[in-house]
């Protein structure tokens, strides 16, 4: 069906609440990997589940699925909205709508608006999308941040440098997986930047260790949380090194950056639950008047961690993050947080994850590739693609790689060995895909 189809007006969802209504909710996904097991989320005989989806993304689309719409991206607001008004006219006006990924939250949002259905709304949301809005609530709220200021043209980014030094960060406001973003080492560089397409943000350049922060955040206080340091950058792994996380270990610097994640959090969302995926920069020669190292705002998003990160949860922790943002985007309770997944020392045991980029342009065809599986120092779980499939060019940045690996061990030097390690060894080659016409 075309999504520019004309459906019906749309209609209050207490119309189609009669004996044996079966509600209709409908889901907007990108994944092929099942980051989100839907069918544990809910009872799909007892509802509707409509699935708006890429054609990459049917993987995860349960086979229960009362319906699914192709689209060619979830992130084009227009092209959803005609389809989700479709789908109403078929089968009765969306009571839920979940968007789980990144780029897809200011679409479920909107939608919800138009719908009149719990959940999350655009303003709710954009704090969390718009990286200028974002660090500005944390000023505010007089917590520490990097300079930073909107870059409308190349002569703010030249004012920028020149009040706050070289080099200088400039990266899309509302981008994802660090699509866009570029390090300005002088101002003879910024003539060649490219501005105009997008609302762009420039920061001044922390050179620290930047961690990561995943968890569930109740309004006031961290219910559950793990910190973690990445190895390299995701910058570095839009060029080509392989990027990596290991959860910390160290009591006092998980005490810096839980105290951190709270006052954050506490700033960009007051009084509102939300799962969330935060990135700070971590300063262990700086101390606070505690005592404790120095934690700067770097960005935060009102979603789960990409990577492994869900599956690392799930897996070791014990806790499904995604089905607490899924809850959330239903205005339903949390799921209850076990006792393993509370702090980071509920339990004995650390995670890792590793990705390896692409070994060519996407889409190619892997012709060569290695499991890393059942070693010694190695992870307990990963995607490699066998010779002969494809790796698609799909939006979904972090799960079509060229290897991903999941890590548990005792401490964190234990996993840090193990990432290393199936870093070094793991080997994979691609030919890209070619396409060829013929005439009759």
């Amino acid at each position: 069906m075309s999504a520019t189809e004309k459906s019906s007006p749309a209609r209050s969802p207490q119309e189609f609440a009669t004996a044996g209504h079966r509600p209709h909710v409908v889901v907007v996904n990108r994944w092929r990997e099942r980051y989100a097991e839907f069918t544990r989320y809910i009872d799909h005989a007892a509802n509707r589940v409509s699935y708006v989806t890429t054609e990459v993304g049917t993987g995860s689309v349960p086979a229960e699925a009362h319906d699914v719409v192709l689209v060619p991206a979830t992130d084009d607001l227009e092209r959803v909205r005609a389809v989700v008004r479709a789908l109403a006219a078929r089968h009765g006006a969306p009571e839920s709508i979940v968007a789980l990924k990144e780029d897809d939250l200011l679409v479920g949002a909107a939608l919800r608006e138009e719908w009149d259905v719990p959940g999350p709304r655009q303003p709710e949301q954009i704090v969390f999308r718009d990286k200028y809005v974002m660090c500005r609530a944390v000023h505010d709220a007089g917590l520490d941040v990097p300079a930073f200021a909107a870059a409308t043209d190349a002569a703010a980014v030249l004012e920028f440098g020149e009040a706050h030094g070289w080099p200088v960060i400039v990266k899309p406001r509302t981008g994802s997986s660090s699509a866009g973003v570029v390090r300005v080492d002088g101002p003879e560089q910024v003539a060649g930047l490219s501005l105009d397409a997008d609302p762009m943000l420039v920061q001044a350049f922390v050179d620290a260790t930047i961690c990561h922060v995943d968890g569930v955040f109740d309004g006031e206080r961290l219910l559950a949380w793990r910190a973690s340091r990445y190895l390299n950058t995701c910058l570095g792994f839009r060029v080509g090194s392989f990027l990596g996380s290991v959860e910390i270990d160290d009591p006092r610097v998980n005490a810096a950056i839980g105290k951190a994640a709270a006052g954050f959090l506490g700033a960009l969302s007051p009084g509102r639950a939300t799962v969330f995926h935060l990135e700070v920069f971590l300063d262990e020669d700086d101390l606070d008047a505690d005592g404790l190292p120095r934690c700067r705002f770097l960005e935060c998003g009102a979603r789960v961690g990409g990577a492994e990160i869900p599956f690392l949860w799930r897996e070791v922790h014990g806790y499904d993050l995604m089905h607490a943002a899924w809850q959330l985007q239903l205005d339903r309770p949390l799921p209850p947080v076990p006792a393993t997944a509370a702090t980071p020392s509920a339990t004995g045991e650390v995670a890792g994850w590793m990705l390896v980029p692409a070994p060519a342009e996407r889409p190619c065809r892997i012709t060569e590739s290695t499991s890393m599986t059942g070693r010694r120092e190695g992870p307990y779980a990963e995607v490699v693609l066998r010779p002969g499939e494809v790796l698609p060019d799909a939006d979904a940045y972090y799960e079509h790689v060229g290897g991903r690996f999941r890590f548990r061990g005792a401490t964190a030097a234990a996993v840090e060995t193990a990432v290393t390690t199936t870093a070094r060894d793991f080997r994979v080659h691609a030919e890209p895909l070619t396409f060829s016409t013929t005439t009759a």
